[in-house]
């Protein structure tokens, strides 16, 4: 019979989570198992993060949820990144993405895969950890879904003064000049 790595699954599922974490209930139906043997789990991975300096890694139990983070002796290093001229850039999905927030706010992750017809996750994890987005409240209905919408960052990001100086969309819409006009828009913000 094969032996489970229960913590290497648990490590995984709280990168897969992200920022939103995952609560006992989550980790211990997921893992099929009582939440008692999922707190020993995570109280183990925890100790292995808390006992290892080469990790650079600490499991966080922040509101009700168990998250990944980085340890605050590496904080340095960490703006360095996020500061470095190197990091300054875009990607195309996370302009794409970021186009879409800014002119239909609030707006939930699924709305926006829709007008897309791609997976969002990873640009919206991109745009919030630059703080270019934030969550800004909860749709109403089912699930009730995180609404994105822009931050101050957006704005000083993009030299604008308020989200009323983003260039209109085109009433009506031609195939031809979409991708003539969707280029001047992402040659514009890549340039900044």
């Amino acid at each position: 019979m094969e032996t489970i790595n229960w913590k290497g699954v648990l490590e995984s599922l709280l990168f897969a989570a992200g920022d939103e974490g995952l609560s006992l209930k989550q980790i211990a139906g997921v893992l099929e198992m009582e939440e008692s043997e999922a707190q020993e789990l995570v109280s183990a991975l925890q100790k292995d993060y808390e006992d290892d300096e080469n990790r650079g890694l600490v499991l966080l139990l922040i509101a009700g949820v168990y998250q990944l983070a980085t340890k605050k002796a590496h904080a340095e290093y960490l703006k360095r990144l996020v500061e470095s001229p190197g990091t300054s850039h875009l990607s195309q999905a996370a302009l794409e993405t970021l186009a879409i927030i800014a002119y239909k706010q609030p707006i939930t992750r699924v709305e926006i895969e829709e007008i897309r017809g791609v997976k969002t996750e990873r640009p919206i994890q991109t745009l919030s950890a630059r703080a270019l987005i934030k969550e800004v409240g909860r749709a109403e209905g089912t699930g009730r879904a995180f609404l994105y919408g822009t931050t101050k960052e957006f704005l000083d990001y993009f030299g604008l003064q308020s989200i009323d100086e983003l260039p209109p969309l085109p009433e009506k819409i031609e195939d031809e000049d979409t991708d003539e006009e969707a280029d001047l828009f992402f040659e514009k913000f890549q340039e900044l």
